[in-house]
C-alpha cells in the first residue's frame, strides 16, 4: 500500500495528551473495510454516569481514498476536549460506487448506537463529522432518510459538523464525480441538498474562502437552504484557508491557521448537552 502525505503528516504530527486510542482494529460489519478505531479522553476520575458525548467522524479523499489510521490527529484532537471520537473506514471507488460508501457509514453508525456505552460513550449525544467527502457522507446520513431514517438511527444524531463539503454538485463535470456518480439513474437523488426538509438536524457548515476544489458555493447553498425550512444551521467562511485548511487546522501545530476547533468544540458542546429531565411533580396531600 503507497503511503500517502497524509499518512505522513499525522505520523508526525503532536498528538493531545490528553486524549488516548481506546480500541482499533474493531469490527463493525462482515467485509474488510468495515473496521473502527476509538478515542477517547484521559480521565483523572471515573467517566461520568450515562457517558461521554460521541462524535462519529468521516474522513475524505474524494471516495476512493484513506484510511482511519491516517486520521488518527482528529480523533485525538476531539478526544482531549471532552469527546468519545470514533473512525471508521468503509469501501471506496471502484471496489464501489454510490451508494456503496454511505452504507458502510450507516452500519458503522448503527454500530455506534449498539456498542459505544462499552466503551465510554452516550448514544443519546451523538454528533456526525466530516471533511470533504465526509462531509458529503455525514450530510447525506443526516438528511436522506434511506440510510438512518428507516432504522430509526437518525434520532440519535444531535448535530452535523461538515468541513469543506460537497453538497450541491451536479451536473457532474468532473473526474472525481463523474467516476462516483455518473451512473446513477436519477442524479439528483445523489445531492444533499436535494433533501434538506424541515426536522433536520441542526448543523455547522465551514470551508476554506480559497477552497478550489470544492467551492465554498456549496456550503452556502446547503445553509441557505436549511435555512429556509427552519432547520438551524451555521456557516463559518475562514479566510486563506483551500479545501485541506479547515482539518489540517484541527492538528496541534497548526491550530494557528483558524479556529476551527475552537468553533467546533464550542459547537458539540452546546448541542451534545445531557437531555434536562424534568423534575418530579410533587402533589400535596389533600387538607385533613
Amino acid at each position: 500500500m503507497a503511503i500517502s502525505i497524509l499518512s505522513v503528516l499525522n505520523f508526525l504530527l503532536p498528538k493531545d495528551s490528553g486524549s488516548q486510542a481506546i480500541a482499533r482494529d474493531v469490527t463493525f460489519g462482515d467485509l474488510p473495510r468495515h473496521k473502527l478505531d476509538i478515542y477517547a479522553p484521559r480521565l483523572s476520575g471515573r467517566p461520568p454516569k450515562g457517558g461521554l458525548p460521541v462524535v462519529v467522524f468521516i474522513y475524505g479523499g474524494s471516495w476512493a481514498e484513506g484510511e482511519r489510521g491516517d486520521y488518527e490527529f482528529v480523533g485525538r484532537a476531539l478526544a482531549a476536549q471532552g469527546f468519545v471520537t470514533v473512525v471508521a473506514d468503509y469501501r471506496l471507488v471502484p471496489e464501489v460506487e454510490y451508494p456503496g460508501f454511505l452504507e458502510d457509514c450507516a452500519l458503522a453508525f448503527a454500530w455506534v448506537i449498539g456498542n459505544i456505552a462499552r466503551h465510554g460513550g452516550d448514544p443519546q449525544r451523538i454528533a456526525l463529522m466530516g471533511h470533504s467527502a465526509g462531509a458529503y457522507n455525514a450530510a447525506m446520513l443526516a438528511l436522506d432518510p434511506a440510510y438512518l431514517g428507516r432504522a430509526g438511527l437518525l434520532a440519535h444524531v444531535r448535530c452535523v459538523v461538515g468541513l469543506s463539503g460537497p453538497y450541491d454538485f451536479f451536473p457532474f463535470d468532473g473526474a472525481i464525480s463523474m467516476r462516483t456518480f455518473g451512473a446513477v439513474a436519477e442524479p439528483m437523488l445523489t445531492q444533499p441538498v436535494h433533501f434538506v426538509a424541515p426536522g433536520a438536524p441542526p448543523m455547522l457548515l465551514a470551508t476554506g474562502e480559497r477552497d478550489g476544489l470544492v467551492y465554498p458555493r456549496n456550503t452556502v447553498e446547503l445553509a441557505r437552504r436549511l435555512r429556509v425550512v427552519g432547520v438551524a444551521v451555521e456557516e463559518r467562511h475562514y479566510p486563506g484557508l483551500g479545501h485541506p485548511g479547515p482539518l489540517l487546522a484541527l492538528a496541534r501545530p497548526l491550530r494557528g491557521l483558524a479556529p476551527v476547533l475552537k468553533e467546533v468544540v464550542d459547537y458539540l458542546e452546546r448541542h451534545l448537552q445531557p437531555a434536562v429531565r424534568p423534575a418530579p411533580v410533587t402533589v400535596d396531600a389533600e387538607p385533613q
